[in-house]
């Protein structure tokens, strides 16, 4: 029976599906606003898990206060503070609550903009403008309030003061992700700027407090503070807060950055930060040592390493090589509806580098004249202007738009940040991508105490921002690894990264960064832009290059000497053996012989190979600084003990008739050590160049085990342990 009903039920033919109609499916469709789009994706924008919304929180807050005190020519002073909100949380737990806070002493923020600037996303200044500056799109600061709104359903709390003599406005406010608005929940003035709270935080903000050196009222006269909630994972290592400070610092020396991390810290991971960037780096009770990060009561300072702003930049137009048919088109219609002028005036006031002679060339080209309004351009005739733009030589755009680093700033960075030996910075001139100008920077480090058994670090810039992620899809790190390290000395395996005690850092400064996502992580592979990284990554290597060839020559010569030495005494009794003469006046004519054919050990070398004098100045105009002390020793094999000559003469006699008995066994010795000393300058048949050892690698080693002391050796007897 009940296979019978199944079989009806399987040959009855099915029902269509009735589909939806035009009037039902246009019903559903709205508007999507764009905070609601980014409320669903927010990866794009930086919040792909717990660990990174922590860092892009702190880095667009960072990012914004560095803009504004540029801006306004001031000296930015930035503290940064976390706060772990749930610190008894079990140690299984994958995040946690904390509270960003960033305070900075920039120009502050008038009222009636706060609710833009911080509730809106795509509002700013910055997007349409051509003009270096860190932010670009208006997303980063509200899209970070957004993230901590809906993971913890907190509002932000933004205290701003605009003006020294005023009060200072206290806001807490919330995004409406429907609308793209912001909602104030409290709003009043207040005096507590900066905020008092913090100066008792901890034991090391209480201590910098009470030395002046923790949000002092004097630094602090105007300036902006922005706390948000979120839920996040604070954990040190490769991309961390602490990495990202720390590099901030290297690339705006003139910035002085306090970071006040959370009682609790996650698990670590390995320990791939910056020699040199820790507080154990500090070289303490030298005043003309360079500045470099110091900790007190767990208070991690990023101090000041020069007391200048970045040179001021200007906004420019669009170079005419630099833009699209449609968009030439979309200008047209907006000068029309705003200016309603002539094409000719249109040319020279929209566009740089058009001179009133190529503007009146290019509408002679098109078959108007100058005198033709800008609206009556057809599409025929703009598809013509565009095909002008292309063929018209042009000069290249101005470059006032830009605010490089600076080999000085970068030397001061690197110094500040990497514990190191040498270092070597270079700046291209300024190039074009799109019609928009770019200027590359690169700047090295090498020895010292960076590992020499591991790849290159590479780091990473762009408008003096770090880019801690996405390194491999980035032109940046695909440059270094086209780089030939192998012409300067490096060893590099085939299309990897350099191997040895170096790190390259990389900066590009553009009006407008090719990111490859709204995060803002790697920067596009254009043409121009890497074979510009390139070209400044080999002007550093050539430097590189030629001071590790002289240390390898100050190596060689040193280990030269040592021979000698280990020979002279030796030589010097033979001698003696056989015409009388003096020995101890043979040794130091010997020694100071020896000491001046290998004088090369005892130099101090620039990056030409000249003796630095101890009264130069630590910046050179060629960009390379060497720090001497950084230096790995030469290693010697094993101590020479000095040779004696004062015996007494009683016993002459006696060791005069064994030298005489055994004048035959040092003699060869002694000719083939002379004939030796006769070709100072012969070079060693195939023996390979020695490696540059660095002091971290010197103090990996065990130590030697102690050999016990030599007794003192009798003048010539045949004993003597110099003797062979």
């Amino acid at each position: 029976m009940e296979s019978a009903v199944k079989d009806r039920n399987a040959q009855a033919p099915k029902k269509p599906r009735k589909g939806a109609t035009a009037e039902e499916m246009s019903a559903r469709q709205k508007e999507v606003s764009v905070s609601e789009f980014f409320v669903k994706n927010r990866h794009l924008l930086g919040f792909d898990n717990a660990r990174k919304a922590l860092l892009t929180t702190v880095k667009e807050a960072v990012d914004n206060s560095l803009d504004a005190c540029e801006e306004a020519a001031i000296l930015p002073e930035i503290v940064v503070v976390i706060e772990d909100l749930d610190p008894k949380r079990p140690a299984t737990a994958k995040s946690s609550r904390y509270r960003v806070t960033v305070i900075d002493n920039g120009p502050g923020i008038v009222r009636k903009q706060v609710e833009n600037i911080f509730g809106r996303l795509l509002y700013g200044s910055k997007f349409h403008r051509l003009k270096m500056s860190r932010g670009q799109q208006g997303i980063g600061i509200s899209a970070a309030g957004m993230n901590g709104l809906i993971t913890t359903g907190r509002p932000m709390v933004i205290t701003t003061k605009p003006g020294a003599k005023q009060s200072a406005h206290f806001i807490e406010l919330a995004m409406n992700t429907k609308t793209n608005r912001a909602e104030v929940t409290l709003d009043k003035e207040t005096k507590d700027f900066p905020p008092e709270r913090f100066l008792g935080l901890t034991p090391g903000t209480r201590q910098l407090s009470r030395e002046g050196k923790f949000l002092s009222e004097e630094s602090f006269r105007t300036g902006t503070s922005v706390s948000i909630e979120l839920e996040g994972k604070y954990q040190k290592g490769r991309g961390s807060v602490d990495e990202f400070l720390e590099l901030t610092a290297i690339a705006n020396p003139h910035a002085r950055i306090v970071f006040v991390p959370p009682t609790r810290v996650s698990q670590d991971d390995a320990d791939d930060m910056l020699p040199g960037t820790s507080a154990a780096a500090a070289e303490d009770g030298k005043s003309s040592a360079p500045v470099q990060t110091s900790e007190t009561g767990g208070v991690v300072v990023y101090p000041r390493g020069i007391e200048e702003l970045p040179p001021e930049t200007r906004e420019i137009q669009p170079h005419p090589k630099g833009i699209e048919l449609g968009i030439l088109l979309q200008m047209l219609k907006d000068y029309e509806a705003s200016e309603k002028g002539s094409l000719y005036e249109f040319l020279q006031t929209r566009f740089c580098r058009v001179s009133s002679a190529t503007a009146s060339r290019m509408c002679s080209a098109i078959g108007v004249t100058s005198r033709t309004r800008a609206g009556d351009i057809e599409a025929p005739q703009a598809e013509k202007l565009f095909k002008v733009f292309e063929d018209e030589k042009l000069p290249p755009p101005p470059t006032d738009c830009l605010a490089p680093i600076g080999v000085r700033q970068l030397l001061a960075g690197m110094l500040k940040g990497v514990k190191a030996e040498f270092y070597a910075a270079s700046t291209r001139e300024a190039a074009v991508y799109r019609g928009r100008p770019f200027q590359i920077e690169a700047a090295i480090a090498f020895g010292g105490d960076l590992p020499g058994d591991q790849s290159a670090r590479v780091i990473r810039f762009a408008n003096r921002v770090p880019l801690l992620f996405q390194q491999s899809a980035c032109s940046s790190f695909k440059a270094v690894e086209e780089t030939p390290w192998k012409n300067y000395a490096m060893q590099q395996p085939r299309g990897s990264l350099p191997v040895g005690p170096l790190v390259v850092m990389i900066h590009m400064a553009s009006v407008w960064v090719p990111f490859t996502s709204e995060s803002k992580e790697a920067i596009a592979d254009y043409d121009e832009i890497r074979k510009e990284m390139r070209l400044a990554l080999m002007e550093c290597g050539r430097k590189l290059g030629t001071y590790l060839r002289k240390r390898q020559k100050m190596r060689r010569e040193s280990e030269r000497r040592d021979v000698f030495e280990r020979y002279i005494g030796e030589i010097a009794k033979a001698i003696h053996a056989i015409t009388g003469d003096d020995a101890k006046k043979l040794y130091d004519a010997l020694l100071e012989q020896a000491r001046r054919k290998t004088a090369v050990a005892d130099q101090q070398l620039d990056e030409d190979g000249k003796v630095v004098k101890e009264d130069d100045e630590p910046f050179d105009d060629d960009g390379v600084i060497v720090v001497p002390s950084a230096i790995a020793p030469v290693e010697i094999a094993a101590p020479i003990a000095p040779v004696s000559f004062d015996e007494p003469k009683a016993a002459e006699k006696g060791r005069a008739a064994k030298g005489a008995k055994g004048a035959k066994s040092p003699e060869p010795r002694a000719k083939n050590a002379a004939k030796a000393e006769a070709k100072p300058d012969s070079k060693p048949a195939a023996k390979a160049a020695p490696a540059i050892v660095t002091r971290k690698d010197l103090a990996s080693r065990p130590a030697p085990e102690p050999k016990p002391a030599a007794k003192p050796s009798k003048r010539f007897d045949d004993d003597d342990p110099r003797l062979f």
